[in-house]
């Protein structure tokens, strides 16, 4: 069984900052890529950015330059560092991966959601 749990979400003022971590649990035998989502009211859902095992990230438009995306491999955790919010990054915030187990079955799976919201 592979769980991935977020933590860290919050109400915050615009400019302000918040860091999210998502740590994988379980029958863990390895974590390929990483990404992290989020989900608007009334909108779809949509990829934030993503980090490579090897530590590559690439980032949606809307978050370059103010969100840093981050993993620590030995803890099998994942970290999106929001700078500069805005009323727009308001989301719930969604943990991704792909993990191989330890019967080497290779699965996506998502966390549960944290709530981000960002308002005066």
């Amino acid at each position: 069984q592979v769980q991935l749990v977020e933590s860290g979400g919050g109400l915050v003022q615009p400019g302000g900052s918040l860091r999210l971590s998502c740590a994988a649990s379980g029958s863990i035998f390895s974590i390929n890529i990483m990404n992290w989502y989020r989900q608007a009211p009334g909108k779809q859902r949509e990829l934030v950015a993503t980090i490579s095992t090897g530590g590559s990230a690439n980032y949606a438009d809307s978050v370059r330059g103010r969100f840093t995306i981050s993993r620590d491999n030995a803890k099998n955790t994942v970290y999106l560092q929001m700078n500069s919010l805005k009323p727009e990054d308001t989301a719930v915030y969604y943990c991704n991966a792909d993990i191989r187990d330890t019967i080497m079955r290779l699965k996506n799976y998502w966390g549960q959601g944290t709530q981000v919201t960002v308002s005066s």
